[in-house]
């Protein structure tokens, strides 16, 4: 392999990869709270991108984007307060059971209103044929835009757990639901924003990697199926250890081209996955006494 190629693959690797962390993070930052994974995640990312596209050919792409991230965490939140909040209790695999109805139900519903066509957003710096010369090989800026941005991402959702008094809150009730209660903490409420948390930072990777991969209504199932290989592979509940994880797979796809025909690309997530539960089903950087809520 020449050094053109290898460049090419490997800020294909890295742009992928950021996309699967951010998907990955989402479903840590709902199971971290609730206990629950959220197999509708990838839909967020879909509704991002589509939303955005249709609000652009009526106004501005900034404002666009911005109204479509925030309608997204809103559907989010009402996605939270119709189908999740009213369960007492629920096992496992009906949350599971009911994660993938709302996936089917968001992406008909998403075939309904915008068709089955592929669509995008237009480069947010430069277009088509634009690239800067990296090394050997030529990228689009719109690659360093996605990385720049998701890795902002990363950063200020580590800096809002962290230091933010909503933050705190959602550890707090993540920790220990009960003492978060007797602290004046609402436990359905931090749920509800965890819910709209997710959808926005995956509104935010819709928007961005639109120009580049492109939007469709049925492209959430995939992006799920790899967030989801992410997230185990870096410890459930781990965000940045999902950064890692996400760039990991994201280069180990990118190369696999170079020996593997890209019909098998998908495959290779779902094999690493059923490896890791086999093998590691904490994770890499995960333990095996992963907080979780257990009587959501």
């Amino acid at each position: 392999m020449n050094s053109t190629l290898f460049c090419q693959y490997l800020f294909a690797g890295l742009t992928y990869g950021i996309i699967y962390a951010i998907v990955a993070i989402g479903f840590n930052i709902i199971y971290n709270t609730t206990g629950i994974i959220n197999f509708a995640q990838g839909e967020f990312v879909m509704l991002g991108g589509m939303i955005a596209i249709s609000l652009h050919a009526h106004m501005p792409l900034l404002p666009a984007i911005v109204l479509a991230v925030l309608l997204t965490m809103a559907i989010g939140g009402l996605i939270e307060i119709f189908f999740i909040r009213w369960l007492q209790s629920p096992s496992v695999l009906r949350m599971i059971i009911i994660t993938i109805g709302l996936s089917i139900l968001t992406r008909e519903a998403a075939l309904h209103i915008w068709g089955s066509s592929v669509r995008s957003l237009p480069y947010f710096i430069g277009n088509e044929i634009t690239s800067i010369k990296v090394f050997s090989s030529r990228v689009s800026p719109q690659v360093f835009l996605v990385v720049g941005v998701c890795s902002v991402m990363v950063a200020a959702l580590s800096l809002f757990f962290k230091y933010s008094s909503l933050g705190r809150e959602m550890r707090a009730c993540a920790a220990n639901r009960r003492a978060a209660i007797l602290c004046g903490i609402n436990p359905r409420n931090m749920v509800t924003l965890s819910f709209m948390l997710s959808a926005g930072i995956g509104a935010v990777a819709g928007c961005v990697m639109s120009p580049i991969t492109y939007s469709q209504y049925d492209m959430g199932p995939s992006l799920a199926i790899k967030g989801f290989t992410v997230a185990i592979l870096g410890g459930l509940g781990n965000s940045m250890a999902a950064v890692a994880a996400g760039l990991l797979l994201g280069i180990i796809e990118s190369f696999s081209i170079s020996v593997l025909p890209l019909a098998f690309q998908d495959a290779i997530a779902t094999s690493i996955l059923l490896l890791i539960l086999f093998v590691r089903p904490h994770g890499l950087f995960g333990s095996s006494a992963a907080a979780r809520l257990k009587d959501f």
